[in-house]
């Protein structure tokens, strides 16, 4: 059973999505808040798996609640999904780079917002490819300081290539067809960059990649075979997403 903890000063929109997240087997919202304290207080109480999180609250607001969780120990596994009215927030690039997980946007479709807990739940990030561009193109460039990553240096020349790639948005499966290599060696080369570094998901990983250097803002390398055929909607962003999984 997931368990969902829903933050969002919105009472009607708290019970929109407790309504649709309940009706299904495997999913149960244990708990709602109505600001950042009140749902720093309640994961540390009842222990969710995912917490919906509105990013503009009230006194604490999104932003600083997900980094407090992230950085609370005893929350290891804790996945945050970022909640959004707009697909370009401004504040989407400090939410992944504070550990959120990925994002949805408030008016998304039910079937999306299901699917979008299952996969952050599952371990994976919720990033589409039109969020990684958002996050290149964007909000990259506003990270005002490099921040060496510890252990980029103990990263194979294929793991570097690989999170080269992640970082351009590619699917496990598309990272296999531009290397010559299966999706499961792909998502092996992946996970194993994440382990070194210490990353919590690919959402992490992208952070890392252009913080570290290792990528930059409007970086040549993404070719047209990366974003040659953009997936505008959420939900094809979330179906190659489950796809890489």
């Amino acid at each position: 059973m997931i368990r969902v903890l829903l933050a969002d000063d919105q009472a009607l929109l708290r019970g929109a999505f407790k309504a649709l997240l309940n009706a299904e087997p495997d999913i149960d919202v244990v708990g709602e808040a109505a600001d950042g304290a009140q749902a720093i207080h309640l994961a540390q109480e009842l222990r969710p798996d995912v917490v919906l999180m509105d990013i503009r609250m009230p006194d604490v607001d999104g932003l600083a609640a997900t980094q407090r969780l992230v950085e609370d120990r005893t929350l290891a596994d804790l996945r945050v999904i970022i909640l959004t009215t707009f697909e370009q927030d401004e504040y989407i690039f400090d939410a992944i780079r504070a550990g959120a997980s990925g994002f949805l946007v408030k008016d998304t479709e039910p079937a999306d917002l299901i699917r979008g807990v299952r996969i952050v739940a599952s371990g994976d990030a919720l990033l589409s490819p039109s969020v990684t561009r958002t996050l290149i193109g964007e909000f990259a460039n506003k990270a005002r300081v490099r921040r060496p990553t510890q252990n980029l240096d103990t990263l194979t020349e294929r793991e570097r290539e690989v999170m080269t790639l992640v970082a351009a948005g590619l699917s496990n499966e598309e990272i296999g067809d531009r290397l010559f290599v299966s999706p499961a060696t792909a998502k092996t080369h992946v996970s194993r960059a994440m382990l070194k570094l210490g990353a919590r998901d690919r959402a992490q990983l992208v952070v890392f990649a252009f913080e570290s250097g290792l990528v930059n803002p409007g970086w040549a390398g993404c070719s047209s075979l990366c974003w040659g055929k953009p997936r505008s909607s959420l939900a094809g962003g979330m179906e190659r997403t489950a796809r890489a999984r």
